[in-house]
């Protein structure tokens, strides 16, 4: 089978330079999510709950838990594979274990435990997390499966917006996230119900970048 969506869309350039600074910023958003113990998104929130009983890096049990969904997207919808897909997929995870292992020799044991620390950073590190994950889904060259999944829900799903699927979809990876014992916080709750929302509405914004 063909890989079409591995093809050159108009301005491919600015497109895989979006691909390469949102995933870049949303790893190093969550490295930082990680540190402040006020929960993660709900991917990450289950790829800790997994961690916690099979001793392999937070990087590598992301990058399994993508290949689970993945196989879904072959199955259902290989348009939305491409560079995207490859970036995030195997590369968000390490580079937020790369950023947390700087954060642990860089900055005292305490330094995330401080109260204004942990409340000042929380709002620009979300928002961070949560541009550069809109910014690499905007580029249009592909998603992560675990962001691929909603879309092939709502196609599937006629009754229900893309917004109302992202949010149950998240949820459910929340609730099963925290069933595990994953960090879930005010920041696990703000993504599950907010990121779709914010993706459709920075998307809108940022198109403007690839626009013919």
């Amino acid at each position: 089978m063909k890989l079409t969506c591995f093809a050159r869309p108009p301005k491919f350039r600015n497109r895989l330079l979006m691909v390469m600074i949102g995933v870049i910023a949303q790893g190093f958003g969550l490295s930082l999510l990680i540190r402040l113990n006020l929960g993660t998104d709900p991917c990450s929130c289950l790829t800790q709950g997994i961690i916690r009983y099979i001793n392999i890096s937070f990087g590598t049990a992301q990058l399994l838990c993508h290949l689970v969904t993945f196989l879904f997207v072959i199955r259902f919808d290989m348009s939305l594979i491409g560079f995207g897909t490859i970036g995030n997929m195997v590369f968000l995870g390490y580079i937020a274990d790369f950023w947390g292992w700087v954060w642990d020799r860089m900055l005292p044991a305490d330094f995330f435990r401080q109260p204004e620390v942990r409340f000042g950073l929380l709002i620009p590190v979300l928002a961070v997390f949560i541009l550069g994950a809109s910014t690499y889904i905007t580029a249009g060259l592909g998603t992560s499966p675990y962001d691929g999944l909603p879309f092939i829900l709502a196609s599937h799903v006629k009754k229900l917006p893309f917004k109302a699927v992202r949010m149950i979809w998240d949820i459910a990876f929340m609730t099963v996230g925290f069933l595990l014992g994953g960090d879930v916080g005010i920041v696990t709750v703000a993504v599950a119900f907010f990121l779709g929302p914010v993706i459709t509405w920075l998307g809108k914004r940022l198109k403007r970048i690839i626009s013919e």
